[in-house]
């Protein structure tokens, strides 16, 4: 009763801040409780004849993907085209997967935007959509202002004001900008930061951030298949692969070979993967992705224009990348 009047006593001002410092306290509480390790696809975006986002077709891709022993789905990453989606899609895309997929199955959301205003704003959204944690990629339009003071400036607003905790994203083949180390260092710190998915591929940065941020509990997820293996080697929890949107299962062995120790077995897998992954990603990007995926029984379909088809050099070359390694 005491507790009740002093509380009413308050300046209203004094409440909110009060109440602000509490919700603050929660967020960072569960940020610290999550677990990101395990496997998560950056799932494809499906479309129709006419390039309108197809639900039907992302729901059913889902109920695969729902049977695949995942830790939870990459959406809006750089593989579901979200630069080419409008903000109404991107947050229209995260609730259907939310409401279709399994609630023990962790959400991630792609949030990032050029200003730090506005990936605040699709940071509730997606939190609001039912995202659980956010993927937030490096600004990169200004890429030579984006030294590692204006970088830390803009990830701890995002995670200061996020109602659920913030994975970094370094993505530098298509920011042109790779996150510096000191930046990461620093914002691991931060009680509402995760991790990091390193998309790079130097394994050496990757052991080093794990090596420096060893005492924030910071989470760092291999970017891809194609150095999953050694990313667990240097103490990466897990990976976001774009090929797991195609051999799901065979990431998630490869996953349970590394944590279980089981290394000559995982380096057989590892290397069969390397090929596919490599025609996936870089070589022939998303539109091989999205090919690839027709071919295991997913819904891949097209581009959403001005990415364009594979040639039929590129769809024969794809085919032996996958038929080479005894995927196809």
């Amino acid at each position: 009763m005491q507790c009740a009047r002093a509380w009413r006593g308050l300046s209203p001002l004094l409440r909110a801040a009060q109440q602000a410092a509490r919700t603050r306290t929660q967020r960072y509480t569960a940020a610290a409780g999550m677990d990101l390790s395990g496997i998560y696809p950056p799932i494809a975006t499906p479309f129709t004849a006419t390039e309108d986002v197809d639900y039907q077709r992302l729901e059913a891709n889902l109920k695969r993907y729902a049977e695949i022993p995942f830790k939870g789905l990459v959406v809006q990453g750089s593989n579901g085209e979200y630069p080419y989606l409008t903000e109404e899609e991107r947050v229209e895309v995260v609730k259907t997967v939310r409401r279709s997929l399994p609630a023990d199955k962790l959400v991630m959301a792609g949030s990032g935007c050029e200003s730090t205003k506005a990936t605040v704003q699709l940071t509730e959204k997606m939190a609001a959509a039912g995202a659980d944690a956010v993927l937030v990629v490096t600004p990169c339009f200004y890429k030579g202002k984006m030294d590692s003071r204006a970088l830390i400036q803009h990830f701890t607003k995002v995670a200061d004001s996020s109602p659920v905790p913030v994975v970094l994203y370094s993505v530098p083949a298509n920011t042109g900008l790779e996150l510096p180390l000191d930046a990461v260092t620093q914002l691991s710190q931060h009680p509402n930061i995760l991790g990091l998915k390193d998309s790079g591929g130097d394994i050496t940065r990757i052991g080093l951030i794990v090596h420096k941020t060893k005492a924030q509990d910071f989470q760092v997820l291999a970017g891809s298949a194609g150095f999953l293996m050694a990313a667990y080697c240097v103490g990466a929890v897990g990976g976001v692969c774009a090929l797991a949107n195609v051999l799901g299962r065979e990431l998630c062995e490869l996953e349970r070979l590394c944590v279980s120790g089981r290394w000559e077995e995982a380096r057989v897998l590892q290397q069969r993967l390397i090929e596919p992954n490599a025609a996936v990603t870089r070589k022939l990007g998303v539109p091989a992705l999205k090919q690839a995926m027709e071919w295991f029984g997913f819904h891949g379909g097209a581009c959403r224009s001005p990415l364009q088809p594979l040639t039929e050099a590129e769809t024969q070359q794809l085919r032996r990348d996958f038929t080479s390694n005894g995927w196809l």
